[in-house]
């Protein structure tokens, strides 16, 4: 019988994931990562019960389930990028950098550890080889409003030659039917939306906590440099941003940039957050290890847009130069854009400006 280990959170998603797997024939083993030591105490509770959940799905599908502490290294490798990356004047995506540092390679590395076998999580999307150069690709779900390959664009071959996604196929309404129909505790638990360690959506709140760093109030200023207003730091604020700046104006006013030398927060209207070209580093390619040429995809620029389409062109070792057929609004340094060939993921970068 074929093993699979399969990441669970104490969700309907992962717990109906370790079903179907089990269903196919799979000799299927739970384990899940716990950062409640990283977390605020009423965190760290909320983790607890989602442990206790998933220990109770593991429990009705009589299948091996083990909790793993990785608080240390999700603090380090995680906690300690965020915040960092928000200092820096960014605006970053925890979940893209801790499926890349920490929930895959862990649940590699505990599979190896238990017999091997394939790997499983709750994300809906799909693998797919390749015949033609063997590699595995990584596509869209089939159910696109709940698609979640944007935060997996950066996973290497070895970990997605290995890699099932049982809910690829299905709707969100399905996966629930299945959880209802056979008697799955958690059938009706509502999806997280937030970061898991800032569930009240506080960023700056966690920011000032957990690195001790004093942002210090500065000018608000128009783009031509006419001080508008006092803002209360940099870390409150990203690109895009509308709502709380507490300016009087005659038109609404958006954050466009924040001037980290300065101490500023320039902003301007709308129309002024649209760029064409948007330049991304850091970038990792799935179906090929290098692009050498301009090529034609369809991108987004974080997780909750719709693609747009785009010539992707190289700069650089890792640099890539996105020029969209129509601006688009607000990029953001320190998001990923990803970059898609119909529901193939090509892979994607951290964007640096635009």
């Amino acid at each position: 019988m074929n093993s699979a280990v399969i990441a669970m959170s104490g969700g309907v998603d992962s717990s109906v994931s370790a079903f179907l797997l089990q269903q196919a024939g799979y000799e299927t083993r739970g384990v899940m990562f716990s950062m409640c030591g990283a977390f605020r105490t009423e965190d760290g509770m909320q983790q607890q019960k989602d442990i206790a959940d998933a220990r109770a799905v593991a429990e009705s599908l009589q299948i091996p389930f083990e909790v793993l502490d990785l608080s240390d290294v999700f603090r380090q490798r995680v906690m300690q990028f965020f915040a960092g990356s928000y200092i820096r004047g960014e605006t970053p995506n925890p979940c893209v950098e801790c499926n890349r540092t920490v929930k895959f390679p862990y649940l590699v590395q505990y599979a190896d550890e238990t017999g091997g076998g394939i790997i499983a999580t709750g994300h809906y999307a799909r693998t797919q080889r390749d015949p033609g150069t063997g590699r595995t690709l990584l596509l869209k779900a089939r159910a696109a409003a709940k698609d979640q390959s944007y935060v997996l664009y950066n996973l290497p071959q070895q970990t997605l030659s290995r890699l099932v996604f049982p809910l690829g196929e299905y709707e969100k309404s399905q996966v629930r039917a299945i959880a209802k129909e056979h008697r799955l505790l958690n059938f009706r638990k509502s999806d997280s939306q937030d970061i898991c360690f800032i569930p009240d959506g506080d960023y700056a709140r966690f920011i000032s906590d957990f690195s001790s760093y004093d942002s210090a109030p500065g000018d608000f200023v128009s783009e031509d440099g006419r001080v508008l207003g006092r803002h209360r730091g940099l870390i409150h604020y990203t690109t895009g941003q509308r709502r709380g700046l507490g300016v009087s104006a005659d038109r609404p006013l958006y954050v466009l940039r924040k001037d980290l030398q300065r101490n500023q927060v320039v902003l301007g209207d709308s129309s002024a957050l649209f760029a064409e070209t948007v330049r991304v580093a850091q970038t990792h390619y799935i179906p090929f290890d290098r692009l050498t040429g301009p090529l034609r995809v369809q991108a987004k620029i974080r997780y909750s847009q719709q693609t747009a389409p785009a010539v992707l062109e190289p700069t650089g070792d890792r640099e890539a130069a996105l020029l969209f057929d129509d601006p688009q609004r607000a990029p953001t340094a320190g998001q990923s854009a990803v970059f898609y060939d119909g529901d193939v993921v090509i892979g994607g970068g951290v964007i640096v400006c635009a």
